[in-house]
């Protein structure tokens, strides 16, 4: 139940940063903005493990595959799309899109096993939630 609720607080908390983000924009610029969020991110992060975990810092140089640590790279980008998405279709339609795309490429890893997630099998109740998804988007579109 713990992972639902935190999940649901994700989804909730990503789209009034999407909202807030795209507002800083108009002030700032998207690059400005998105300096800022990954900026004060970082502050939020360093105060966090300064008061909890104080795990050594250098412990992120034995991952593998390297690869794995271009999450930040990433973040990044998503900041930007978000941003110009929400600004150019508007919030709701932005984030059903978003969302819609986080579950297509999600279950994609799953099926192929990428990046080092277990492989799972074609579940066809799950394409049918997919399809119904994007008619929903359709729909919402129309």
């Amino acid at each position: 139940m713990a992972g639902w609720i935190i999940a649901l607080l994700a989804g909730a908390l990503m789209s009034v940063q999407g909202v807030f983000n795209t507002k800083v924009t108009d002030t700032t610029g998207i690059w400005v903005a998105n300096i800022f969020v990954q900026f004060t991110a970082l502050l939020v992060c360093v105060i966090v493990w300064l008061l909890t975990d104080r795990s050594a810092l250098l412990t992120v140089c034995k991952v593998e595959p390297k690869y794995m640590l271009l999450g930040g790279a990433i973040g990044a980008v998503i900041t930007y799309t978000v941003i110009k998405s929400m600004d150019m279709l508007g919030p709701a339609k932005a984030v059903m899109l978003i969302v819609v795309s986080q579950l297509l490429i999600a279950y994609v890893i799953e099926l192929l096993g990428m990046f080092g997630v277990e492989k799972q099998p074609l579940e066809w109740r799950k394409v049918i939630g997919m399809v119904i998804a994007v008619i929903g988007v359709i729909l919402f579109k129309i």
